[in-house]
């Protein structure tokens, strides 16, 4: 039992070596997928510095399942010895990454347990989530001489565990614990965790395990979340997320409205990147999403610029991009917590984007404000413009037909080849054209008098 001897191999450490610091790393809040990142690389570099112990200081109700087995994954292969100091309760995804740790010490009051998945209604999901999770939490407490029955029942209330055991002269029955019956989660107190293994022992501050630990004159390495961490984390949290999928949309939809391309256009760019990048950073999406979102932007151009109509192939494009969208909010081993998030977030996008763009469509572009940003004045036909690309030079010159005119076709007029019509008539290629006429921007031709036409 590797994690009863911790104390011991600890306290010779501290006789023979003065210069081993001790790591402390918090982990607290929710658990996302920008926090295993901060845990890696805080168990690398203890590693890399030859640490005494790494320190975790857990309090949280817990987060994302696939967050949580990455820090476990790390923590488990740590070769530095492992606490986790649970600094008021270690509830969900927070009690397997608890249970990775080599020891556990835990404050008076505080709880390690309830360890279940529920749907988005609030009810136990599937077997098969049940099932990951029971053993993920089962395997993990086995690793370190913990009881696999308790870390079991933690996620599934319909195990019941038959069970005593004898602390301080009493014996505990599985019927004075709360969670050994079937049909209730087990979730421990301190002291109850302690009788039953799956804690070290109570201790109040961080202070007092050191001294515990014999090293109250360690060097203490007090590990910090990195900008570029807590910006992963801020931009792929569950709120800001939809918010930047929003406005990246609302601000192309600004450009469209705007002449040339701006701070628009640019903003959006800027607020959709950032989603995407991020998300991909933090393992939230992967290169087959991003093949999805590149092939659903592709389809909604061709059907922009190529085919006419708005139809199947615009519809497909818009489809695969909130599918994309989808997968990256929803990560790459999602629960029903994240499932929930991700359909949250989703709906939130789509829905304000869609509020955005009326508002900005029916309102905000006939504000005044707006068109003292964004200058615009029609101009009439009545008030002498045209969309003539100047074509007027060429009324009275002569052409020929380079195919035939039924009515419409092409004709080389002064070297240079024209879409052309007739008023009517059937023209064969190669006979001689004059220009008559302009119907914006199409050259109006009739054969030169003297040339053959066909009536055919």
């Amino acid at each position: 039992m590797k994690k009863k001897f911790i104390p011991l191999i600890l306290f010779i450490s501290f006789l023979f070596s003065g210069t081993q610091p001790v790591y402390y790393i918090p982990l607290q809040g929710d658990i996302d997928m920008g926090l295993p990142y901060f845990i890696e690389r805080g168990v690398a570099q203890a590693e890399q510095n030859d640490a005494k112990v790494i320190i975790f200081d857990v309090d949280t109700f817990g987060g994302r399942v696939d967050a949580a087995t990455r820090i476990k994954d790390a923590i488990l292969s740590s070769k530095v010895p492992t606490i986790a100091f649970i600094n008021r309760r270690a509830i969900s995804a927070g009690s397997l990454i608890s249970l990775s740790c080599d020891s556990i010490y835990m404050t008076s009051g505080a709880t390690i347990g309830a360890a279940t998945a529920v749907d988005q209604s609030g009810k136990k999901t599937s077997e098969k989530v049940i099932s990951y999770m029971r053993e993920e939490m089962a395997s993990t407490a086995e690793a370190n001489g913990r009881s696999r029955d308790i870390a079991a029942a933690m996620v599934d209330e319909e195990l019941s565990i038959d069970y005593q055991v004898t602390v301080g002269g009493d014996t505990l029955r599985a019927d004075d614990i709360e969670g050994f019956k079937s049909g209730k989660l087990i979730t421990l107190s301190t002291k109850t965790a302690i009788a039953l293994g799956i804690a070290d022992r109570e201790i109040e501050t961080l202070d007092q395990l050191l001294q515990f630990l014999g090293e109250s004159d360690a060097r203490m390495v007090r590990m910090r979340s990195s900008w570029s961490e807590k910006l992963v984390r801020f931009l792929t949290s569950p709120t800001v997320a939809p918010l930047l999928m929003t406005l990246g949309f609302l601000g192309l939809l600004f450009e469209i409205k705007s002449p040339g391309f701006g701070f628009p256009g640019a903003a959006g760019l800027l607020l959709l990147a950032l989603f995407f990048g991020s998300h991909l950073l933090v393992g939230l999406a992967d290169i087959s999403e991003i093949i999805l979102l590149a092939f659903g932007i592709l389809l909604v151009l061709l059907e922009i610029f190529v085919i006419p109509g708005f139809g199947i192939t615009g519809i497909a494009g818009g489809l695969l991009i909130l599918w994309s969208m989808y997968q990256m909010l929803l990560g790459t081993h999602p629960g029903p917590e994240e499932t929930r998030g991700a359909l949250y977030g989703l709906n939130i996008g789509i829905v304000g984007g869609v509020i955005a763009g009326v508002f900005f469509f029916k309102f905000l572009v006939r504000s005044r404000l707006y068109q003292r940003a964004v200058p615009y004045t029609p101009q009439k036909k009545s008030q002498g413009y045209s969309i003539s690309q100047g074509y007027e030079k060429l009324i009275g010159r002569v052409g020929v037909a380079t195919s035939d005119l039924r009515p419409a076709g092409t004709a080389d007029i002064s070297g240079e080849r024209y879409q052309v019509m007739t008023t009517g008539e059937y023209l064969i290629k190669g006979v001689q054209i004059e220009v008559k006429g302009i119907d914006e921007n199409q050259l109006i031709v009739t054969a030169v008098r003297g040339d053959k036409t066909t009536g055919n």
